[in-house]
């Protein structure tokens, strides 16, 4: 994937939807747990040493899978590389828990599917599109690929 790194660093210092200090574990082989600052923005996972600023990597939510693996432990692992997997350890299954709620409702496709979702509720029960009003109907039917 291609990024510019500026944007990405500015987007890892907006406010986040959800963060804290919870235990991680790279995919590498031999990695082990270490304390990071993680914090999710937008549908990107940013994480952080729990001393520094700037992040030292981060993930995109797109095609993935998020999983409790065990007690207090979820993963998360790509579609095109399901043997890269990402654990984090969290402090209570409370915490990982809503961990794996806020990643899931992260990604576009997530979004996407609510917006048609609610997008067919409300034409239901109004008989008519509510993005009609925004003279973006047609074309938000054919980027949604619900087109009739």
């Amino acid at each position: 994937m291609r990024y510019n790194e500026r944007e990405l660093l500015s987007l890892a210092r907006q406010p986040a939807e959800k963060a804290a200090e919870i235990l991680m574990r790279l995919p590498k082989k031999g990695s082990v747990l270490k304390k990071r600052l993680v914090k999710l923005v937008v549908n990107f996972l940013f994480y952080f040493r729990t001393d520094e600023s700037e992040p030292i990597g981060a993930l995109l939510l797109e095609h993935c899978r998020i999983a409790k693996e065990e007690e207090n432990v979820f993963s998360i692992s790509f579609i095109e590389e399901p043997e890269r997997k990402y654990c984090f350890e969290c402090d209570s299954e409370e915490q990982c828990r809503e961990w794996i709620e806020a990643l899931k409702r992260a990604s576009y496709e997530f979004m996407r599917r609510s917006l048609i979702f609610y997008r067919n509720e409300i034409q239901k029960m109004t008989g008519k599109d509510p993005l009609e009003q925004f003279g973006i109907s047609e074309e938000a039917r054919f980027q949604l690929g619900t087109r009739k």
